[in-house]
């Protein structure tokens, strides 16, 4: 048994102490917007933060984790897909099939918390995620986008 902070609520969870947290996530919490695809984390799928750092969830087993680490998953970025980020990624129609979109979109917004205007570099050297589908141009635009949404938001006082 262990308990979790996932998305601002503490939840009991029964399983073996080494399934990774993404099995957690999908299988027990019904939050599937977590994928699985790579399963040695590799691929950038299952992307989520704890305690704010982009984490690949088919790595990480539950006996690793703390009650009092906040794991957020891309259900929990915002309620109503305000996020900067998402709003960016709808605004330039980033994604082509979408499946590895959340895992991108968590790695993305870890890496604006951490580096508010990062350049294509940073950007290549943190967003390490990846696309079957190839939209990595669209990816670097869209963090490119979301960080001047998240700077018009802190001149107007907001995020």
């Amino acid at each position: 048994m262990a308990k979790l902070q996932i998305n601002g609520k503490l939840v009991d969870i029964n399983v073996a102490g080494s399934t990774p947290l993404l099995w957690v996530l999908r299988e027990q919490l019904g939050l599937t917007g977590t994928k699985y695809s790579c399963g040695i984390g590799l691929c950038g799928s299952c992307t989520v933060h704890i305690d704010g750092q982009a984490v690949r969830a088919c790595i990480v087993p539950v006996s690793s984790l703390k009650a009092t680490q906040a794991i957020v998953t891309i259900e929990g970025l915002s309620a109503d897909n305000s996020h900067p980020v998402q709003q960016a990624w709808k605004e330039l129609d980033v994604p082509q099939c979408g499946y590895c979109q959340p895992g991108m979109i968590m790695t993305a917004a870890a890496l604006l918390k951490d580096n508010p205007n990062p350049s294509d570099a940073d950007i290549d050297a943190t967003v390490t995620n990846i696309c079957r589908c190839g939209t990595f141009n669209r990816v670097r635009r869209g963090i490119h986008l979301a960080a001047k949404m998240n700077k018009g938001a802190d001149e107007q006082g907001g995020a």
